[in-house]
This record gives structure tokens, C-alpha cells and sequence, in this order.
């Protein structure tokens, strides 16, 4: 088993709002700054401008139940799965990210990987409440 670390952000928005900007992959450059420098549709793929160079983000098929699961491809033939769910909290919502700790990433960059996460999540909240 691999080690994980879940993150979660509150956000003062309904579920299906938050789910509907988070599911569109243009809205990316908007909320993930420390993931995504830009996004593009590419045929039927999104590819995104990552530090790390292109890659690509597939999200689960739209659904009613706020699985924001999606797929980053970093290099072909290579997947990494990112369970993610927006859930009702009160009147607003609970924006929750589980990341995975790969076995050739270290502790720190696990740590580091984590924060940023924590930071997109927090713009996320910021840009959904400001609107």
C-alpha cells in the first residue's frame, strides 16, 4: 500500500456549482496555479502546461454525486489516478483531494506535492466565493 494524504478545503458555494467549475478543464488556469500554467483541447484530450512539462487530464464521465476523479497522464502509457469529491457541508461545500505518494517520490516531495494541492484548493475556494 501506498502512503496517502488526503486534503480537504470548505468552501462557501453549493455542490453542483463547485462541481460544475471544477469538472471543465478550461477553468483549470483559474484555481490549480501550481499545477497548470494553461490548458488546451486538444481533438478529445485536454492537454495541460504543467511546470513539469505537457500532460494530459482526463476526468471520470459527469455524474450527480460530485466525483471529480480525473486521470493526469505525464508521459504515454502512464497514468496517475486523483480521487477528488466536492460533498454537501451545511449550506456550502467540502472540496476533498486524496493524493498518493508514488514509491520513487520522497517524503519531502510528498510533503511539498501536498501543500500545493492545499494552495489550489484554497484559490479554489477564493475564486468560487468571490463570484
Amino acid at each position: 500500500m501506498r502512503r496517502s494524504r488526503t486534503v480537504s478545503v470548505p468552501i462557501e458555494c453549493p455542490p453542483r456549482a463547485v462541481y460544475e467549475f471544477v469538472v471543465k478543464p478550461e477553468n483549470l488556469p483559474l484555481w490549480a496555479t501550481a499545477f497548470c500554467r494553461s490548458v488546451r483541447q486538444s481533438g478529445d484530450e485536454w492537454i495541460v502546461e504543467t511546470p513539469d512539462g505537457p500532460m494530459t487530464i482526463e476526468f471520470v464521465r459527469t455524474n450527480d454525486l460530485g466525483v471529480l476523479d480525473h486521470y493526469v497522464s505525464p508521459a504515454p502509457g502512464v497514468q496517475v489516478f486523483n480521487p477528488m469529491r466536492v460533498v454537501p457541508n451545511a449550506d456550502g461545500s467540502e472540496v476533498i483531494f486524496t493524493l498518493f505518494q508514488p514509491p520513487e517520490v520522497s517524503d519531502e516531495r510528498f510533503a511539498g506535492d501536498a501543500a500545493l494541492v492545499e494552495r489550489d484548493l484554497r484559490t479554489l475556494k477564493r475564486v468560487l466565493e468571490q463570484r
